[in-house]
Parts: C-alpha cells; structure tokens; sequence
C-alpha cells in the first residue's frame, strides 16, 4: 500500500509541474531509520502533503489528520484512508488522544515516521498560530526515543488562489529542513517554541 501511496504522490507533484508548481527542498539530510521520526511543519494547504509523502518515502511517513479530510480531497482522503494514517475528531478530545495512542505505538514498533502540523490548522498568510501540544505531548509517551524534524514550508497557500478551481500557476515551493533535536515531556514546552521561531525565520 506505501507503493501506491507515493505513487499518487508523484502523480499530484507532476500535475503541479505542469503548471509550472517548482519544488525546492533545501538543507535535506539523510535520517535514521532504526527510530521513529515526527516531522513536524506550518500548515498552509493541501498542497503540504504530497511532496512531503514523496521525499520521505524512505520512512515511510504518516499523518494525523483531522475527520474532515478522509473525504473528497484528491490524493490526500487516499492517503488518510489507506495508507495507515489516523484521523481524529477534533470536537471529542478523549477519543482523539486514545487513537493517536494506538497509532504511535504501531509507528513506534514499526520504526516508521509521523508527519504532524503543530497549528492545528492552516495559516495560508500571516504569522503561525502557536502550537498545540496535547497530541505531541501523546507521541513522547508512547514514541520517547523518537527523533523529532522540523520542517518550514513556503508557498503552498499561494498554489490554491484563494481556492479558485483554476491554480496558479508558476508558483515556487520551498520545504526548509531544520534541526532535528530529541525531545521530552520536560523540555517539548521550550523546544516547541525555539522550532515555531525557527520555522518563522524560514519562511521569512
């Protein structure tokens, strides 16, 4: 099933080549593959998803996801519902901390990688929402030896037009690697924080 995820991947990025989308990762180094990975990125649109799927194909990289996108969205809802994500319901808490539970200790066992927007939502323009901690605070209990990446993300609000149905085209996408760092309950808090300043001075 990872082989056919990444396929639909490489189909969404070459559908955005041809409108002349160019894609830039800068910094990217090569990552452990005997320990879970979080990446962690700013959220601008569905357009996040595909490359970061494609680059990190390797580990094979999963996402939380909220309910209202296993539905109707080209590519992403397949990921979602096929490709070992997890989707929570924002609106029950509880629920949502137990099925990311689960779901870490099968991506824990499993060595695999977690893609999370801290956020909580997408800020298309304008400076990031603080981020939200419970569901990261989860990951550290079930996944502590897990390597945390951040990743800053430039432009992908600006692909959808202001969701128009036509694109637009000729847009240039950065994905920024930063630091990876360990994280745990005592420090995630402060390391939060240094990487939500960092992701902002990327994007700027």
């Amino acid at each position: 099933m990872d082989r056919m995820t990444s396929w639909f991947n490489l189909a969404v990025m070459k559908s955005l080549w041809i409108l002349g989308a160019n894609f830039k990762f800068k910094g990217f180094k090569k990552l452990p593959k005997d320990r879970p990975i979080v990446f962690l990125s700013n959220h601008q649109s569905m357009w996040d998803i595909p490359p970061l799927m494609w680059k990190f194909r390797r580990h094979h990289p999963k996402f939380i996801a909220k309910k209202e996108l296993t539905k109707f969205i080209p590519s992403v809802s397949f990921n979602i519902n096929f490709g070992g994500s997890v989707a929570i319901d924002r609106s029950k808490p509880k629920e949502s901390i137990k099925r990311i539970t689960a779901f870490a200790k099968k991506i824990n066992a499993k060595k695999f990688a977690v893609c999370i927007f801290p956020e909580g939502t997408r800020t298309m323009n304008g400076p990031m929402k603080p981020f939200k901690k419970s569901g990261i605070e989860t990951l550290l209990k079930e996944m502590p030896n897990a390597l945390f990446v951040p990743i800053a993300i430039k432009n992908t609000g600006k692909i959808d037009y202001k969701g128009k149905f036509l694109k637009r085209l000729g847009v240039r996408v950065t994905y920024s690697f930063l630091k990876p760092r360990n994280l745990t309950l005592e420090n995630a808090e402060a390391e939060l924080a240094i990487m939500r300043a960092e992701m902002i001075t990327a994007i700027a």
